[in-house]
């Protein structure tokens, strides 16, 4: 009886232990939480908290604290917090307070424009990446809504597609949907070579749902290949462009028509899933505010932005420069930079476009970029130089397409022409859809060039559907907590 009560016992704590900690981190004063702060459980090792100020240790992680959690922020007192004696999962942090005269460095004091100079000069040897192995977590939120849906039947030789069943099409697109992506795993490589090694992945999105592109195009070529003859083929025309849409890959392998541009539709491949993240956190990479060709251009073309030291705090017990920036005139974004002031490293970012980054209007199509914001955050790593432990970027726009649409039904295996049959509408739709993609860092260390040659990728890695969040799926991974939307996302039956 007592071996049995000792193994009881033993299973009960085993089961204590594999439980995964989650806290809240708040502000003491006020009780808001505290978005994005760092938690650091051993060196070159941690978490940081979600929007909402809460974040989630691994039983993993909790076995390799040697002391205690050191929680941070910027503007607040950083924090020890030893595990076992943490009986609250609320955490609160105090506010710091601090002389302005601390963080002059031998009595200098540098006006605004100075200080942009000087980040501009540091950048290369500042923001250096080598190669490494990161330990990360990615998650993309994709949002989309249908503004306007309206088809306006013309005629039709086809009596299956008739005015009713178009105007049943419209109805059923439906007018908002929403779409989760979430991967954790090894990321290896530097700035401009990367390879993925994923350990696990889920996508959350209801399958009836679905307004995208490929969504829309497999739900009217169900329609079409259901309502034409065998071995015909779709042409869609709007004006004079045109799409050719095979529904029977034998039936039009041979087609020839000048007049028109054709592109085929095809199915995506599972198979891909790796290398459409990998690309996602390689444009996350190229939209670094140091890097050519990002679209964050304050620093790069300075002279067309007006800068303003606002306030001095600490990150990370180093003493920062606050400083805003915003457009003289005709520039896109305004934001706020947190600057190192002993080696002028930009180590917290934060932006928002001003105006539309691009716009577009012709033949009835039109374009709208909207949306361009975000976060990044940076923290050095063993070499000295800075790289980034959070990126999160929000990316929007909206799309009008207000032009007649003809579907025409083609077969070359019979008598006669080879037009069957077709149908004339006119569709006025209007979109919006916004992407958030969110990358977070959790262990880096430095890798030589062999290492990164032979660090393997699970190329045929699939991710688990989930038709509605499910707090166990990623037990015993490190990821970023999700927020109450995702938290809440359920398929309705």
């Amino acid at each position: 009886m007592k071996s049995i009560f000792l193994l009881f016992c033993c299973f009960i704590c085993s089961i204590t232990v594999a439980q995964n900690f989650t806290a809240k981190v708040v502000d003491s004063s006020t009780g808001e939480a505290i978005p994005f702060a760092t938690v650091i459980t051993s060196e070159n090792n941690g978490v940081i908290t979600n929007e909402e100020g809460i974040f989630s240790l691994t039983p993993g992680m909790i076995q390799s604290i040697q002391d205690s959690l050191y929680i941070s922020s910027m503007g607040y007192e950083k924090k020890s917090v030893w595990l076992p004696a943490q009986k609250t999962e609320v955490i609160s942090l105090d506010p710091k307070t601090f002389e302005l005269g601390s963080v002059y460095i031998d009595g200098l004091q540098l006006d605004v424009e100075e200080i942009v100079e000087r980040i501009k000069e540091n950048i290369d040897s500042n923001y250096k990446m080598s190669l490494s192995e990161k330990s990360i977590f990615f998650r993309e939120s994709n949002f989309s809504t249908m503004d306007k849906v309206d088809f306006q039947f013309k005629k039709s030789s086809i009596p299956e597609l008739n005015e009713e069943l178009i105007q049943n099409l419209a109805s059923k697109i439906p007018r908002e949907s929403s779409y989760y992506r979430e991967v954790a795993g090894d990321f290896y490589g530097d700035y401009r070579s990367h390879k993925f090694n994923i350990h696990k992945a889920a996508e959350l999105y209801d399958k009836n749902k679905d307004v995208s592109v490929d969504g829309l195009t497999e739900k009217l070529e169900k329609i079409f290949t259901d309502n034409v003859k065998k071995d015909s083929y779709i042409k869609i025309r709007s004006g004079i462009f045109s799409t050719k849409m095979q529904l029977d890959s034998a039936a039009a392998a041979n087609e020839d028509d000048s007049k028109a541009i054709k592109v085929e539709v095809k199915n995506t491949d599972n198979e891909l899933f790796q290398e459409r993240v990998k690309d996602h956190i390689s444009e996350l990479y190229s939209q670094l505010f140091f890097h050519d060709g990002t679209e964050l251009d304050f620093l790069e073309k300075s002279n067309r932005y007006q800068f303003k030291l606002k306030d001095y705090s600490f990150i990370n017990e180093d003493p920062v420069y606050v400083i805003e920036f915003s457009p003289k005139g005709n520039k896109d974004f305004e934001g706020v930079m947190f600057v190192n002031t002993s080696d002028y490293a930009i180590v917290r970012l934060e932006f928002d476009n001003v105006r539309p980054l691009k716009k577009f209007g012709l033949l009835g199509i039109t374009y709208r970029h909207s949306v361009y914001r975000g976060k990044m955050l940076f923290s050095k790593d063993a070499g000295g130089t800075y790289s980034p432990r959070y990126i999160e970027l929000e990316n929007g726009h909206q799309t009008g397409i207000d032009r007649p649409l003809n579907v025409i039904e083609k077969n070359k295996f019979v008598k006669g022409r080879r037009k069957q049959n077709e149908l004339a509408i006119h569709m006025n739709i209007k979109a919006s859809n916004l992407k958030k993609y969110e990358f977070v860092v959790f262990n880096s260390v430095s890798i030589s060039e062999s290492e990164f040659s032979n660090a393997s990728e699970n190329l045929k890695v699939k991710a688990t559907y989930l038709s509605k969040y499910d707090p166990n799926f990623w037990a015993g991974y490190t990821i970023m907590e999700p927020n109450a939307a995702i938290q809440e996302f359920k398929v309705i039956e």
